[in-house]
């Protein structure tokens, strides 16, 4: 009679079958392996070595090596299979040195067993060892497969070692496995990574047999090497060839659109990617996030990262990533807490990437609280953590943090110098970022576009053309002479250091075509005060059809400020608004400076009340332009909106508000405002703010009250506060402090013309003719002119100049004639003439000698 089932003796097959199955669940499986052992054990069954192997494989799979070694050690019998399995489950959990001691403990290893190891230490990074171990297991004499050739060549790959990758393919094509399917793969790989594309390659096509590893190998070879539209080219041939499609080769298409910030042929591989439905995996659907991140595509971006159906830590990576490149720092940082909330967890990549953000926002506390969190979970030793950790302080002005970082790091790479000379020049500490650059030559490491970008800059800010040259000298050298950013950095230096001539030779030579070069020399132009040149540079490139981006017109607008020329502003200002820049704070800002400098402030008024946002240089631009035009009490009720809209006032604001005072006679107001820059804003007065003080109390309360203060200044008066007290003595008729001021004038400043006059008009002012005229002869002994006067008016888009004296104009008859008219009819209305002004006109148009100024300004 036949048993029930239920009753029936297990058989070897029955567990053996039902181990495998479990084996093949993985860890959620492990419940019914343990309870099939479990039966087994109650049921007295005794396994034979195969179904004991089962057992042990189920364990090292479902659980870890812990459980499978405890069966290992209660086998009676263990064979190669057992020793394998063992060794396997060690090196997956990553146990390298008890993986080492079992090898060595195996009776006799066969080429499971060294692959096991050798995977072991490929796996761990330790490609090296792995190497080593595969010329130990040559010399052992067991011959490799398949499986040694394809984790030897994925570790030559690793290590970038062409030449070893080359001799193993001849070692390969020796034991006859180079036409083998597998190992092909690995090759093509191997010569990928090695940047040997075009090896990788031959050797693909002249494979004889294919398959979608290949192609994979192949289209990556292809991202890895920069040929991303030859990696496409790839995948649409994988396709044209019936292949199909693979996880690695969607990854590597959808990674070259992603480098090339192609958004169109990224939504058709999106499209091609549902069709097959991979979009929800996990490695091409990161991928896909990628590509919309980096295209600045953030909607299209949110959208496939909120459609994936498990969010991983690589997936939030490359959201952040996105979420950085746009400005969006506050939206990175909730995705990383987001990350951290939900049991995500994060990597390195996830910390560097939420450093940007806070740096983005300048969150100076934000970052100190990740930098616990990276420190809490070891991350922080991680070299790109540490050199995001390192621009975060710089770019939140703690440079003292940023150093201590710096100092701190065992390991620097190019990025961690970059990082630390672009905060210094960033915060102005201009002598250090060239002291850390020559530091950073001394150390051996090669500067790229990045370091000469800040270092010129650097130069540029002290006006240093010694070293400047020096740093061009060395960029012609090192190659990228040529290199867009890097000249127009160079061109820039040259300007801001005065050298006009080689800044435009330069731009001629290498910067033609490139919108940065121009926009460095009409920066200069203006800068030096070229602003005609600078219009005229701008035109030119308008020839070349260049498309002008912000930076462009905002320098062209400046000119436009500097130059009085409101037509041409305000044809700039209409390219503007066709181009939809408005909504660029820097733009919104020229134009309103523009427009209060040309003497249009209702215009500049509506341009600062239709801005989309506004910065203390749109405020400062109001107050300036009110103040300029002699509108005091404008200028300070718009300081006074401005604090009440929390916006907070800088140096410029100041200089602005005190002049304002100063035009309006305010004295109590000027004091109140003086003492507030310190006491409530904590900006400590420079000569810009006393020589303001100088002219507001000496209106108000004559020139020995502003005598009194420059006495008690912190620092030494220089020319332009003893000229701002020379001009006062005028209005007060204060001989013998004009004469103390301009005394101290040309000690300071011999050359200096304007002394002379000024003090004349001091003389004229009151009635000391004598003396008038003694001070403009000692002026001619000395070979020292006035800068004749000059004005210039717009009319019909023509520019019209006009100096002292000048006869050069095509109409000067008539501009004489009506002038002559005006005086006859202020004659008429009883007009007195300023006598300082006729000395003036006197001085320009007579020819009698001088006597001495010494004398009289000395005592």
């Amino acid at each position: 009679m036949v048993a029930p089932p239920s009753l029936a003796a297990p058989t070897n097959s029955t567990f053996s079958h039902l181990l495998q199955l479990c084996a093949h669940g993985g860890r959620a499986a492990l419940a019914s392996g343990l309870a099939a052992h479990a039966r087994m054990l109650v049921s007295g069954f005794v396994p034979t070595a195969f179904v004991s192997n089962c057992l042990l494989q189920m364990y090292a799979r479902c659980a870890d090596a812990a459980y499978a070694r405890r069966v290992f050690d209660a086998m009676p019998h263990r064979d190669t299979v057992s020793w394998n399995t063992m060794l396997t489950a060690y090196s997956h959990s990553g146990d390298i040195t008890t993986a080492i001691s079992l090898f060595d403990a195996m009776p006799n290893p066969d080429v499971v067993s060294w692959n096991a190891l050798v995977s072991s230490y490929c796996q761990r990074g330790m490609y090296w060892e792995s190497v080593a171990l595969f010329f130990e297991m040559a010399r052992s004499g067991v011959a490799s497969d398949r499986t040694t050739f394809a984790v030897l060549l994925k570790s030559c790959g690793a290590l970038h070692d062409l030449a070893l990758g080359v001799q193993i393919h001849a070692l390969a094509v020796k034991t006859g496995l180079g036409i083998d399917v597998q190992t092909g793969s690995a090759l093509v790989d191997m010569y990928g990574k090695c940047r040997s594309l075009e090896d990788a390659l031959f050797f693909f096509y002249a494979m004889p047999d294919r398959n979608w590893v290949s192609w994979g190998a192949a289209i990556a070879g292809c991202v890895q090497n920069d040929q991303y539209t030859r990696g496409l080219e790839l995948f649409m041939e994988m396709q044209r060839s019936g292949m199909g499609v693979s996880q690695p080769a969607y990854a590597s298409a959808f990674r070259s659109c992603a480098a090339m910030a192609c958004l169109s042929t990224g939504r058709q591989l999106h499209a091609h990617a549902i069709k097959n439905k991979f979009n929800t995996d996990r490695i091409v659907g990161t991928a896909i996030v990628d590509v919309y991140a980096k295209a600045n595509s953030l909607v299209d971006a949110k959208r496939a990262f909120f459609g994936l159906p498990i969010h991983t830590v690589e997936t939030c990576n490359a959201m952040m990533v996105g979420f950085v490149r746009a400005g969006l720092g506050n939206e990175g940082m909730e995705l990383f807490q987001f990350m951290t909330r939900s049991g995500i967890g994060f990597d390195a990549v996830s910390l560097s990437g939420v450093f940007s953000a806070c740096a983005e926002i300048k969150g100076y506390l934000q970052g100190l609280q990740v930098h616990c969190l990276a420190m809490k979970s070891g991350f922080d030793a991680d070299i790109c953590v540490r050199n995001a950790i390192l621009d975060l302080y710089g770019k939140c002005k703690a440079l003292v943090e940023a150093y201590l970082i710096f100092q701190d790091m065992e390991q620097r790479d190019s990025v961690s110098w970059n990082t630390i000379i672009a905060a210094l020049e960033h915060n102005g500490c201009y002598e250090d970022t060239v002291v850390h650059f020559n530091e950073m030559l001394r150390f051996g490491m090669e500067p790229d576009d990045f370091t000469y970008g800040s270092v010129l800059k650097a130069c540029a800010a002290l006006q240093s053309l010694e070293f400047g040259l020096m740093v061009h000298d060395k960029v012609i050298k090192s190659g990228l002479g040529s290199d867009a950013f890097v000249a127009s950095t160079v061109v820039d230096m040259y300007c801001k250091c005065g050298m006009m001539a080689d800044a435009q030779k330069l731009h001629d030579r290498i910067g033609r075509q490139e919108l940065v070069s121009w926009n460095a020399i009409m920066s200069g132009f203006s800068l030096n005060k070229q602003s005609e040149d600078a219009q005229k540079f701008f035109s030119q490139m308008l020839d070349m059809r260049l498309k002008p981006d912000h930076f462009t017109y905002a320098t062209v607008l400046d000119t436009c400020a500097n130059l009085a020329t409101i037509e041409i502003g305000k044809q700039i200002h209409g390219q503007i608004i066709k181009q939809e820049m408005l909504v660029d704070e820097y733009i919104s800002s020229t134009l309103i400076d523009m427009y209060a400098k040309c003497g249009y402030m209702q215009d500049s008024l509506l341009m600062f009340e239709k801005a989309h946002k506004r910065d203390f240089v749109s405020w400062n631009a109001m107050i300036c332009g009110y103040a300029l035009h002699g509108q005091g009490v404008e200028a300070l009720q718009m300081f006074n909106r401005m604090q009440k809209e929390n916006v907070v006032p800088n140096h410029a604001t100041f200089v602005a508000v005190l002049r304002a005072c100063s035009h309006v006679g305010l004295l109590d107001d000027g004091c109140r405002y003086f003492h507030q820059m310190t006491t409530r804003y904590k900006l400590e007065p420079q000569l810009e703010h006393f020589a303001c003080m100088v002219d507001i109390l000496g209106r108000s309360k004559g020139p020995r009250e502003a005598l009194k203060f420059i006495s008690t200044m912190p620092f030494e008066a220089d020319a332009v506060i003893w000229k701002t007290l020379l001009s006062v003595c005028k209005i007060h008729r204060d001989v013998e402090v004009a004469e103390l001021a301009a005394n101290n004038v040309l000690l300071l400043d011999p050359e200096d013309s304007s002394v002379y006059i000024l003090l004349s008009n001091v003389y004229a002012e009151s009635g000391k003719w004598v003396d008038v005229s003694r001070t403009r002869r000692l002026m001619r002994q000395g070979r020292l002119k006035k800068e004749p006067g000059c004005s210039w008016i717009e009319v019909q888009s023509e520019m019209h100049g006009f100096l002292v004296g000048d006869n050069v104009h095509p109409r000067s008859r008539e501009l004489y004639d009506m002038l002559n008219y005006l005086i006859d009819e202020m004659k008429l209305s009883g007009y007195e003439p300023d006598l300082a002004y006729l000395a003036e006109v006197a001085e320009e148009g007579s020819a009698f000698e001088q006597d001495q100024l010494l004398g009289i300004v000395g005592g």
